[in-house]
Parts: structure tokens; C-alpha cells; sequence
């Protein structure tokens, strides 16, 4: 990959602004909330409800919203529509910052910010599939440590602006920092290697799976009817569903626990310093999974990352009143490994069932259907906490779990669509 020096000049800037990509992504989909909802609430008074309700309303229209952007980059290319979508992120973000007490600007403002941050993932999602084969998996899973990277980092800063000098400078500076990476996909990306007079991975010829691809395009209709398609919606449909409703809930959690009479802090706030550290450790990991995909499949390197999930939710489910040392630094490192492992893998294994031609095809039905139960997610975290269950729903999310890994089980039988250009298969593994 790094032998064609032109390839390797397209990887490097490719590599930045994915981490970056996935880093906002993160951050700007829900994780900011923990942060957001309590800060307006003391700052305004507005209610929880009041707070989220622009999320809720996104999470709906987004399951259209992925069909319609899948299909506009099969269509149109990526950068064509990434780009003024970033546009508008970056200004929404700055709505945000300016918005005050003005709760209409602030409604709008986050409404888009949920809905526009899904460019970012299915963007940097498709270049990935576009330009890598042999090694999408190493490099899907360092672009996609920008994930978690948010939780070293951005949760830090947002909590330390937002208890000094409030957090509108953070999202006007978020703001800028989006726009900035608007104009460097335009002008230093390409949509494929092949618009660049390149080939996938920095090769010299011609993917050789490709050769026998006759179509480059699925219907709806013949998705549907495929047991694959249903795999791959049923087992990451419950992995997308968790990780919304565990990082959207994290904070709730960890305050609910909080012993009554506590002085200081709430739990949550010294459960951050335990998040930073489990993220830091669990940050390689995005990599690891990318190496087993690579080396040995993505079926097998799914496997792990549904394991990997227990670690973040187990602990959650069994934390006593106060929090527990050990519990906070396994829960740190399972969320790291959760929000780096997710998009590590979601591409990979669609790719890895499509191909590279049929990805897109594909992918923007999937992650239509899968967005269905996801847009609930946080909704069903909210009754099961108003209703004083918020422990039983760590308990069914371990139940959802055992499915998605008895589901992918069914999978292992599926073969690579891109076999003939894969590590492993040229080894005859």
C-alpha cells in the first residue's frame, strides 16, 4: 500500500480526516448530550425531555434520512455529497453555541447536527470501501479510533468548558473545525482510486474479484430475499441499538447510582477520569479487530467485537450505589472497544458480503432498516428509567447481545465477496 507513493499520499490524508470524521461522529451523535442536557438544564431550566426531544425527532427522520444518503452517493459520488452536508454540520454546531436561551434556534440547530453527522459515517464508510480491500480492515479500524478518541478528549474538554466559561466557545470552535474539514475532502480526496488513475490498496491491476462482478446495483426487493441481508441487519441492528442507547444513557446511569446525601461531585463526573483511561487502552483495539478482519474474516473478527459489548454493559448492569474502582475501568475500556469496534466492523462485514461494487447498494437499505429500532433506542432507555427499571435494561441488553452473537454465528458459512484480493485467501486460509 505504502510502495505506490501516490496511493500512500491519498491513504495518509485520508487516515487524518477519517479519525476526524469518526471522532465528530461520535462525539456530535449523542455523546455530547452527557454534557448538553445537564448544562442547559442548570443554565435555563429546561427539562431533560425539552433537551433531547430535537434528537428523538432526528433519530426518526434519520432512518430515511441514511436510505436517502446512500442513495445520493451511489448516484452523485461521495465527496458531491459529504461535503455541503459537513457545510451544514459545522454551521448547526454553531447554532448550538450562539443559541442561548432562544430555544427555537437551539431545537433547529441540534435536529441538524443529528441528522448531518450521518454523512460523516457513511462517507468515510464508502471511501473505505472504495479504496481498500486487502487492508480495509487496518485501516477502518485506525480512522474509526477517532470514536472513542472523543472520550478522552472531547467529553473532557466540553465538561471542563461547561463548569469555567460555559461550552459556547466549544461548539463554535466545533463549528469551524467541521467547515475546515469540508473544504480538505473537497479539494485533497478523490471518491475512488480509480478517478485518482489508481487501483484499491495501491495495486497495479484491477481488483481480480471484480472481474466476475456482472451488477453494480440491488433492489430492495432482492436484498430482502437474501438470508445475508437479514444476518447482517438482525445481528449489528441490535449492535447499533446498544451503543446508541449506552452512550446516550451513561451519565443517567452513573448519577442514578449516586448514594443520597453524597457531597461532591456526582458519580459520573469521577467515573471520567476511569473513561479516559479505559479509552486510552481500549483505542487499540479498533485496530485489532481490523487486523482479524483482515487476517481472518470479518464473521470471525465480529465475533469479538459482540464479546468486546459485555465489557461495557455487564458492568453497568451489576454497579453498585457509589460505583466501584474496577467496574468503572472494565465499563471504560468495553465502551472504547464498543465505539471503535461498531464502525470498525459495520463496513467490514458488509463489505465483506457485498463487495466492494455492491457495498453502497446495499449498505443504504441496511442501515435504513437497522436505524428503525436505533431511533428508539434512547426512548426505551427513558421508559425503563422513568419506570425505575434502568437495571433491568442493562439486563435485556445482555439478552439482545446473545442474539447478535448467536445470528452472526449463522454467518460464518457466508463467503468474501473480495476473497481473491484478501490476505488470508491468498494463503489459502
Amino acid at each position: 500500500m505504502f510502495s505506490n507513493k501516490k496511493f500512500a499520499g491519498y491513504t495518509v490524508v485520508f487516515m487524518i480526516l477519517g479519525i476526524m470524521y469518526m471522532f465528530f461522529y461520535s462525539g456530535l451523535q449523542n455523546d455530547h448530550l452527557n454534557i448538553l442536557t445537564p448544562y442547559l438544564a442548570d443554565a435555563y431550566g429546561w427539562t431533560n425531555m425539552q433537551i433531547t426531544n430535537p434528537v428523538t425527532v432526528a433519530g426518526v427522520v434519520v432512518i430515511a434520512f441514511y436510505l436517502v444518503i446512500g442513495a445520493a452517493f451511489v448516484k452523485f459520488g461521495v465527496r458531491i455529497i459529504m461535503v455541503p452536508s459537513m457545510v451544514i454540520l459545522g454551521l448547526a454546531s454553531m447554532g448550538i453555541g450562539i443559541a442561548g436561551d432562544n430555544y427555537t434556534l437551539y431545537a433547529v440547530s441540534l435536529f441538524l447536527v443529528r441528522l448531518f453527522v450521518v454523512p460523516l459515517q457513511m462517507g468515510g464508510f464508502m471511501l473505505a470501501a472504495n479504496w481498500f480491500i486487502k487492508y480495509r480492515g487496518r485501516v477502518l479500524g485506525i480512522i474509526t479510533a477517532g470514536s472513542p478518541l472523543f472520550s478522552v478528549v472531547g467529553i473532557s474538554v466540553l465538561t471542563f468548558l461547561a463548569t469555567s466559561i460555559g461550552i459556547t466557545q466549544g461548539y463554535l470552535v466545533i463549528g469551524v473545525i467541521v467547515l475546515v474539514m469540508a473544504a480538505m475532502t473537497q479539494f485533497l480526496l478523490k471518491d475512488t482510486p480509480e478517478d485518482a488513475g489508481l487501483y484499491p490498496d495501491g495495486a497495479l491491476e484491477a481488483p481480480k474479484s471484480e472481474s466476475e462482478v456482472a451488477e453494480e446495483t440491488i433492489s430492495v426487493g432482492q436484498l430482502l430475499k437474501e438470508g445475508r441481508a437479514w444476518q447482517l441487519i438482525i445481528s449489528y441492528g441490535i449492535l447499533q441499538f446498544i451503543i446508541m442507547a449506552m452512550m446516550a444513557f451513561m451519565a443517567v446511569r452513573y448519577n442514578s447510582l449516586t448514594p443520597e446525601g453524597h457531597q461532591g461531585p456526582p458519580l459520573f463526573v469521577q467515573a471520567l477520569p476511569y473513561l479516559s483511561i479505559g479509552a486510552i487502552l481500549g483505542i487499540p483495539m479498533s485496530f485489532v479487530l481490523g487486523w482479524i478482519d483482515d487476517k481472518l474474516g470479518s464473521v470471525k473478527a465480529s465475533l469479538v467485537l459482540n464479546i468486546l459489548y459485555l465489557f461495557a454493559v455487564i458492568p453497568l448492569a451489576i454497579m453498585p450505589v457509589g460505583g466501584n474502582k474496577a467496574l468503572m475501568l472494565i465499563w471504560a475500556f468495553g465502551v472504547a472497544c464498543m465505539t471503535g469496534g461498531m464502525p470498525t466492523m459495520h463496513p467490514c462485514v458488509t463489505s465483506y458480503v457485498y463487495g466492494r461494487r455492491l457495498y453502497q447498494c446495499a449498505n443504504k437499505w441496511i442501515m435504513m432498516i437497522q436505524a428503525i429500532p436505533m431511533a428508539f433506542s434512547v426512548a426505551f432507555m427513558a421508559a425503563m428509567n422513568d419506570a425505575g427499571l434502568l437495571t433491568e435494561a442493562y439486563y435485556i441488553l445482555i439478552g439482545m447481545l446473545v442474539v447478535s452473537f448467536v445470528t452472526i454465528l449463522t454467518m460464518l458459512k457466508v463467503p468474501d465477496a473480495n476473497a481473491a484480493d484478501r490476505d488470508y485467501a491468498l494463503a489459502g486460509a
